[in-house]
């Protein structure tokens, strides 16, 4: 079946025209004649059946349907390019991944560890975007994902790597850690939230034995960043991934004063669509990721074990 596509060089003259609103500009842009320009553009206002720009004496406009055109192919034209350039560079060989991350989770755990996927896979090119939530993969340009695991992903291929351990810290900078070593006391201070997680503050309170009903928070946060971040400015006490806070607490910017967690709030995942099953560059993601998490894992359980036996 022939796909409903105009000509590409349409699109991207019509891209130029629509980002300056002006044939002349487009025409200087791509090296062609402003009649050029306005040929292709007529041509592809008349296979579309829609008019993208107003003739206004010697001026053209954009039409809203024009305006609308124009935003929703650019990221699709960039792509295009990305890939084809990539494609040239690499002569064939390895690839790109384009890979969604929670943000928090790529600034704290995968960017540290990627120099060395990278300096395995010299021929792969990783570019990370930022998704906080889960979403579809049908619509994007996403390779893959990494992620925690959530009921969206049902129908994609999914490599479980390991489990979430959320835990209280606070800034020793601002508050006088002797005094919140009891859940009674740590309620008294500003209770600082992630937005997609209402119910914790309240769970760890009852894992710690204390029954009391948490008031609303002081602050929600979008990422596990800004609440990290919120804790070490002294806005209140915040509740986090372990493995986030790690470093600040071996440095001392960060202290858990009641070291109960909440284990299984979330499992991370890698997960990807089932037609990159046979994709190598995200095989090779694969192995080496699931290879990382099972290092994080066995270095993070007798560190954990410890600090219980201590």
């Amino acid at each position: 079946m022939k796909r409903k596509i105009p000509s590409t060089v349409a699109l991207c003259l019509f891209e130029a025209a629509a980002r300056h609103e002006s044939f002349a500009r487009a025409a200087a842009e791509v090296f062609l004649t402003e009649s050029a320009v306005s040929r292709q553009i007529a041509v592809l206002e008349q296979y579309l059946g829609v008019k993208l720009f107003s003739r206004v004496k010697k001026q053209v406009i954009l039409t809203d349907a024009g305006r609308l055109y124009s935003r929703n192919i650019r990221g699709s034209l960039d792509e295009i390019e990305m890939h084809t350039k990539s494609l040239i560079e690499s002569k064939g060989a390895g690839g790109v991944l384009e890979l969604a991350v929670i943000p928090t989770f790529a600034s704290r755990w995968l960017l540290p560890r990627l120099n060395d996927f990278l300096a395995k896979h010299p021929d792969i090119t990783v570019n990370l975007s930022e998704k906080a939530d889960p979403f579809s993969f049908h619509g994007t340009n996403f390779d893959a994902a990494l992620h925690f695991d959530d009921p969206v992903w049902d129908s994609a291929e999914k490599v479980q790597l390991f489990e979430e351990e959320v835990v209280p810290v606070l800034s020793p900078q601002h508050f006088e850690l002797a005094k919140f070593r009891t859940a009674p006391r740590l309620l008294a201070l500003p209770l600082l939230h992630k937005r997609t997680r209402p119910e914790a503050w309240q769970r760890w309170f009852q894992a710690a034995g204390c029954s009391a009903t948490v008031s609303a928070p002081a602050m929600r946060f979008e990422l596990y960043a800004m609440v990290i971040d919120a804790a070490r400015a002294g806005l209140g006490v915040g509740l986090v991934p372990r493995f986030y806070v790690q470093e600040d607490i071996e440095r001392g910017v960060l202290a858990i004063p009641m070291d109960v967690s909440l284990k299984h709030e979330k499992r991370y995942c890698f997960v990807y669509p089932e037609h990159k099953r046979d994709s190598p560059v995200v095989q090779a993601f694969s192995r080496w990721v699931s290879g990382m998490a099972m290092e994080f894992s066995a270095v993070a359980r007798p560190v954990q074990k410890s600090r219980r036996q201590a």
